[in-house]
């Protein structure tokens, strides 16, 4: 009888091991299980942050500067009150056109980001309603309000003043179409979309640039010699 009840023991031992290394297995599989989808998301999340901000851009509706087909495309968030974006404009961006825009390689897009003040939102009516106008009229219309852009905490971008600085752009705009737009906001909604969309791209300030789908840096909205680099490595992909 001893030796059976010993036996007895043994196998219920044995059991109840197997049993033990089932579960350990089981929880193996789980916690792999989980840290394969848990990777899986983390990829595919990355994966459409990355696709969305390439998406994002309606590259045919807005302002243009350089061919449709460039290789390089980048898109500029501005505020037409903000000093910063003044540099950019008038530091900046004539480098880009003189080495590449003009040569074909890259397009320059604005987007406007009026954030600072309430006549933020005027200049960019303002441009929005020359660029419907005509678009080939936009970008000397928004050089004209930088080169005469006035101090941020005062509201200096008038209808009035926009108006006139209309006329000294092109003069075929029609002036008296475009006072009505701006005092009436006939494009707000638009304008309103392209802060949207700033706004659902993270952007906290102005200028901000994206080339071909990606953010570029603060300091490369300041410095070409930064930025050339960057520009240099996307023609070459």
């Amino acid at each position: 009888m001893p030796p059976k009840k010993k036996s007895n023991v043994m196998a219920q031992r044995k059991a109840e091991a197997i049993q033990q290394q089932k579960k350990q297995k089981t929880r193996r599989i789980i916690w792999f299980s989980t840290i394969g989808v848990v990777l899986l998301g983390l990829i595919l999340v990355l994966v459409f942050q990355t696709r969305d901000k390439a998406d994002a851009f309606d590259y045919n509706n807005l302002p243009r500067l350089g061919a449709a087909d460039a290789k390089v495309k980048i898109v500029d968030f501005s505020d037409l009150k903000c000093p910063s974006c003044k540099v950019f404009n008038e530091s900046v961006k004539p480098h880009i056109y003189d080495d590449y825009i003009a040569q074909g390689k890259v397009a320059l897009y604005y987007v406007h980001f009026p954030f600072l003040y309430e006549d933020s939102t005027t200049a960019a009516l303002a441009a929005q309603a020359v660029y419907r106008q005509n678009p080939d009229a936009t970008w000397k219309y928004i050089d004209l309000i930088f080169k005469n852009q006035g101090e941020v905490k005062k509201v200096w971008a008038t209808t009035d003043f926009l108006v006139k600085l209309a006329g000294e752009a092109d003069a075929s705009l029609d002036l008296e179409q475009l006072r009505k737009d701006i005092d009436n906001q006939t494009y707000a909604k638009e304008v309103q979309a392209q802060y949207d969309l700033g706004d659902k791209l993270g952007i906290g300030g102005t200028p901000t640039i994206f080339m071909n789908g990606k953010e570029i840096g603060e300091a490369e909205t300041e410095d070409y010699s930064k930025l050339q680099p960057l520009i240099e490595a996307e023609l070459k992909k």
